[in-house]
C-alpha cells in the first residue's frame, strides 16, 4: 500500500477502504508519512469529502491511536459533554457539579484554550493547588468516589487526532465537516463515555457561523455516535455574543460557582448562562440511568423531560451541588474554601473601568473580537507555549438589546499588563454596533437534536 496511491484516489473522489485510512492514520502517527503528504491528504479530502463509512474509519483510526480509557470499573452509565467552543463559556464548570450531584458520574477531559475561545483547563488551573495533569488511575477513582472529574487531554489520547490537527491549522484545511467531526469524536470515543451530549455553537463567535452548518455538523457527529455504539445528543446554541458577564478565567470560575450559590433564576447570574447550563444538564439527565427503573415506566418523554428539569432545579436550590463542586476541586488537588472566598483565586494588578462611548440600544457584536480583546489582556494564548495570566479578562455589564449611554460604566477589565489596557478598551468598545431602538434578541437555545 503507498500514500501517493491513496492520495490519488481521493483526488478523484473514489471510497477509501477502513484499511486506507487506517494505513493514513497510523503512518503518520509513528512517521513513516511525511508532513507534505499528509496535507496533500487532507486538501483531497476538503476538496471532495467523506461519505459516512469514511467519516467513521477516520474517527476509530484516530481514536485507537493512542490509549483507550477504559470506564467500565465504574457502574452506571458515564456521561460527558463537549463544546465547540465560544467566548465566555464556562458552561462544564456548573454542569459537572450539578449532574454528579444527582448520582450521575460524569468523566471529562478537556483542553486548554488557543485564539479567542478559552479553554476549561485554563479556567480550572486559576484554583490554588488544582491539577488538571493526573493520571488515567486516578481520573477514574475520582469519577467513583466524587462523580466528577475533569482533567487535561493526555498526550497519549488520541495522538493521531493532535498531529492531524496541527497540521490542518497550517494548510487551510480546518473546515471540513468529516475532519471536524472525526476530530471531536475521537476523542470523546477515546475518552470512554457512554453517552455525550454535544453543545455545538453557532455565530460570530464560533467556528460554524450559521445554523445550517451548525447542523451539518451535529448530524455528522450524531451519525458517528450512532455507528460506534455511542448514544450522542445535540444542542445548537447562539454564540453571537459572549456567554455569561465575565470573559477570562478566575472570573469565569467565579460566575460558574455564582450560579451553584444563587440558582437558575437569581438576578446574580446571566439568565443566557443559566439557560444553557439548566438545558445542557436536563439533557444529560435524560441520557443517564435516571428514567431507567420500573418508577418511570409509563412516563411520557414530554414528563421525563420536565422531571429531569426540576430535579436539576432542586438539586442546586437544595446545595448540593455547591457541596459538589468543592469536592471536585479538593479532588483535584484545588483549595476549595475558593468556593466562600474569592479573594484566593488571583488578583489582576490593574483594574479599569470601560464607560460607553456613545448612546443606543446594543444591536450586535463581534463576539470574536471581545475575545481577543480578552487574550491582548493575558487571558489567552495566540500560540500553545504562551503562559495565561489567570487574573485577567473582561467583566460585562451589557448585553445585547440592553440600553446604553454614553459614559455609563460598561466593562471592568483586569490585567497585569498596564501599557495594553488603552488598546483592548478601544477594540472591545469597537466590537459593538448600536441602533436607535431596541431589537430582539435570540435564545440562546436554538434546537436541540436527539438521538433515535
Amino acid at each position: 500500500m503507498r500514500m501517493y496511491d491513496i492520495i490519488d484516489k481521493k483526488k478523484y473522489k473514489k471510497k477509501l477502504s477502513d484499511e486506507e485510512i487506517r494505513f493514513v492514520v497510523d503512518g503518520y502517527t509513528e512517521g513513516s508519512i511525511p508532513d507534505y503528504q499528509m496535507a496533500a491528504f487532507l486538501m483531497a479530502v476538503w476538496c471532495n469529502g467523506m461519505d459516512e463509512e469514511e467519516t467513521l474509519s477516520l474517527t476509530m483510526a484516530m481514536a485507537h491511536s493512542g490509549d483507550m480509557l477504559d470506564l467500565s470499573m465504574i457502574p452506571g452509565t458515564k456521561v460527558d459533554k463537549h463544546s465547540t467552543g465560544g467566548v465566555g463559556d464556562k458552561t462544564t464548570l456548573s454542569v459537572g457539579p450539578i449532574i454528579a450531584s444527582l448520582g450521575i458520574p460524569m468523566a471529562k477531559m478537556s483542553g486548554r484554550g488557543l485564539g479567542h475561545t478559552g479553554g476549561t483547563i485554563d479556567k480550572l488551573d486559576s484554583i490554588p493547588g488544582f491539577s488538571s495533569d493526573i493520571s488515567d488511575e486516578r481520573f477514574i477513582e475520582i469519577v467513583k468516589t466524587v462523580g466528577f472529574c475533569d482533567a487535561s487531554q493526555t498526550k497519549d489520547l488520541a495522538p493521531a487526532d493532535k498531529k492531524i490537527y496541527a497540521l490542518r491549522d497550517v494548510t487551510a484545511t480546518v473546515d471540513d465537516y468529516s475532519l471536524i467531526a472525526s476530530s471531536i469524536m475521537s476523542k470523546k470515543i477515546a475518552s470512554g463515555a457512554d453517552a455525550i451530549l454535544l453543545d455545538v455553537k453557532c455565530g460570530n463567535g464560533a467556528f460554524m457561523q450559521d445554523v445550517s452548518s451548525a447542523r451539518k455538523l451535529a448530524e455528522c457527529m450524531m451519525n458517528i455516535g450512532k455507528l460506534s455504539n455511542r448514544q450522542v445528543n445535540c444542542m445548537i446554541t447562539d454564540m453571537n455574543e459572549p456567554l455569561g458577564n465575565t470573559v477570562g478565567n478566575s472570573i469565569e470560575v467565579i460566575e460558574a460557582i455564582d450560579l451553584l450559590k444563587y440558582g437558575f433564576d437569581s438576578d446574580k447570574v446571566d439568565k443566557r448562562y443559566s439557560d444553557i447550563v439548566l438545558y445542557v444538564c436536563r439533557e444529560m439527565v435524560l441520557m443517564s440511568d435516571i428514567f431507567k427503573n420500573e418508577k418511570y415506566e409509563n412516563t411520557t418523554e414530554e414528563e421525563k423531560i420536565l422531571e429531569a428539569e426540576r430535579i436539576v432545579r432542586e438539586t442546586v436550590e437544595q446545595g448540593k451541588a455547591l457541596q459538589k463542586m468543592k469536592e471536585f476541586i479538593a479532588a483535584e488537588g484545588g483549595d476549595s474554601n475558593v468556593v466562600n472566598d474569592y479573594s484566593l483565586l488571583p488578583k489582576a494588578k490593574y483594574i479599569y473601568e470601560v464607560t460607553f462611548d456613545r448612546d443606543g440600544y446594543l444591536d450586535s457584536v463581534d463576539t470574536k473580537e471581545v475575545g481577543m480583546a480578552s487574550l491582548m489582556l493575558g487571558a489567552g494564548r495566540l500560540k500553545k507555549e504562551e503562559e495565561i495570566d489567570s487574573a485577567a479578562g473582561i467583566r460585562l455589564y451589557k448585553h445585547l438589546g440592553d440600553k446604553v449611554n454614553k459614559g455609563e460604566k460598561f466593562a471592568t477589565l483586569y490585567t497585569n499588563k498596564e501599557e495594553i489596557i488603552k488598546e483592548a478598551e478601544v477594540r472591545l468598545l469597537n466590537a459593538y454596533k448600536v441602533s436607535e431602538k431596541a431589537n430582539s434578541t435570540k435564545n440562546v437555545i436554538i434546537d436541540i437534536i436527539r438521538q433515535v
